[in-house]
């Protein structure tokens, strides 16, 4: 069982700047990727970036050149940079991280509760 707490979220003005973090704890020896999403209001979950394993990444078009993610794996942490804020990046951020069950030779996704980011004009 994995567990994956967020931390960073919060208020920030357009243009401003946030990093999140994504720790996880558990049963973390075998963590392949490691992703953000976000989901805003009657809006549907969205991915925003992904890093694999070798630390090759993904980003949705509407953050790229803005938002930057980065893993640290001795830490198990997962970071997301979010540079020039605007308000439509307005969601709750969620971490997801995939497993690999070497027992039954299959991957796993595990998710965090969430965190806010609330960017005010």
């Amino acid at each position: 069982q994995v567990q994956l707490v967020e931390s960073g979220g919060g208020l920030v003005q357009a243009g401003g700047s946030l990093r999140l973090s994504c720790a996880a704890s558990g049963s973390t020896t075998n963590i392949n990727s490691m992703a953000w999403y976000r989901q805003a209001p009657g809006k549907q979950r969205e991915l925003v970036a992904a890093i694999t394993s070798g630390g090759s990444t993904n980003y949705a078009d509407s953050v790229k050149g803005r938002f930057t993610i980065s893993r640290d794996n001795a830490k198990k942490t997962v970071y997301l940079q979010m540079n020039s804020l605007k308000p439509e990046d307005t969601a709750v951020y969620y971490c997801k991280v995939v497993v690999l069950d070497t027992y039954y030779a299959r991957f796993s996704d595990y998710w965090g509760r969430g965190t806010q980011v609330t960017v005010s004009s």
